[in-house]
């Protein structure tokens, strides 16, 4: 069964009454035949019908054991960190989405969880950043802005080697793009919110895990901390992976030629997307994603707040918000909104200039995408031109 046949019929038509969308079980609870005798199903928090058709669809998808979703995507970290105990380390991306760096940082760190932060391009510095209270890889690929690539196989051994679990974050890549697991992956964690809904409309998180031993232990956490995805939340997301297949190629198709585009024009400095050619890690990418997605970071030749703040509040179809993977084009400004938490030394030291800007391409014509870009950074290159003769 091929991949795009597999998402549809993945999705089990009700038994009960025949229905061919998934029904919204909206109850907090079952009644039971007797006490401890149920249909499979006690109460929402521990498991819900609506829930877990979403569960297995994404365990599915990602060639995983077990799926479990939860109310957000730092939700489902929270539940996955707590897979360590008092003096273990994790090894995490130094790129990485500032959401997870204040969980790491704020939260975890004075219950005695350590984050060593390192550049996942190179096993060798990977190798070098392993300590003996090593337990956990955290790696994102592409990372969050800068969509750097990390050759998950290889850090997968390196992980296997130190008898370490490795997690890669896949928000970017989607099942549609990568399979983690497949490369040697035992956690796999997404913001569901993003490209899996895909319509801005629901906040999620999954997570997908190698061996049904482990899964139990994330279930144990989803539900003794309640962290969970609404029966209705779980129908929206089931709902966008209907259409994922074909928005993840659309998004990618598009931002390739937004990305090609950029590359020429005057007052963009660098292009980050792995589609391209120039990308270091190109090649990695090619071997691993089967597409590219649908972002896409730049940074200018000015390295501007104020500039890059003037063009994200400039454009037309790209609309200024925190977020991505919506069939809508979005676009920020990282070091004022998604990452301003990670101090600027280390914003800096991962790429994440005072320039940059990150764009989610989304399901327009690239045509008038390219465009708005065009118009929006040419206006205020030349103010900017202009304010400093005037000056």
């Amino acid at each position: 069964m091929k991949e795009a046949t597999s998402i549809l019929h993945h999705i089990p038509v009700d038994l009960q009454t025949g229905a061919i969308a998934v029904p919204i079980y909206q109850t907090s609870t079952f009644v039971q035949e007797a006490p401890g005798v149920n249909k499979g199903f006690d109460y929402t928090r521990s498991n819900n019908p609506t829930r877990k058709v979403l569960e297995d669809l994404i365990a599915k998808l990602e060639n995983g054991a077990k799926g479990y979703a939860f109310a957000s995507g730092l939700a489902a970290i929270d539940a996955i960190v707590k897979l360590l105990e008092y003096g273990d380390e994790i090894l995490a991306v130094d790129d990485i989405y500032g959401g997870a760096f204040r969980q790491f940082e704020q939260v975890f760190k004075k219950f005695g969880i350590n984050v060593n932060y390192v550049d996942a391009t190179s096993i060798e510095k990977v190798v070098n950043a392993v300590t003996p209270r090593t337990k956990l890889f955290w790696i994102e690929s592409p990372t969050n802005p800068t969509l750097k690539i990390a050759d998950i196989a290889e850090i997968a051994k390196v992980a296997k080697a130190n008898n370490c679990l490795l997690c890669v974050d896949n928000t970017f890549a989607s099942p549609i793009g990568q399979k983690p697991i497949e490369l040697g992956a035992d956690l796999v964690v997404h913001s569901g919110t993003k490209y899996i809904a895909g319509h801005c409309d629901v906040i999620a998180g999954l997570i997908v895990t190698s061996t049904p031993e482990l899964g139990e232990k994330i279930k144990f956490y989803q539900n003794a901390t309640g962290g969970v995805l609404s029966p209705f939340d779980s129908w929206l997301t089931i709902r966008g992976i209907e259409t994922l297949q074909l928005r993840y190629k659309q998004h990618s198709h598009n931002a390739q030629q937004v990305a090609e585009f950029l590359t020429t024009l005057e007052g963009v400095k660098n292009v980050y997307y792995p589609g391209l050619a120039s990308h270091p890690h190109h090649d990695i990418a090619r071997k691993q994603q089967k597409y590219f997605g649908g972002v896409i970071s730049f940074d200018l030749t000015i390295d501007s707040a104020e500039l890059a703040k003037e063009i994200v509040c400039s454009t037309k179809y790209f609309k200024l918000a925190e977020s991505l993977g919506g069939v809508k084009s979005l676009l920020c400004h990282p070091a004022t909104m998604t990452h301003k938490t990670i101090p600027a030394d280390k914003r800096y030291q991962a790429g994440v200039t005072d320039s940059l800007i990150r764009l989610s391409v989304g399901l327009e014509d690239a045509e008038d995408l390219i465009e708005d870009l065009q118009t929006a950074i040419s206006k205020a290159l030349a103010k900017a031109k202009q304010e400093k003769i005037s000056a």
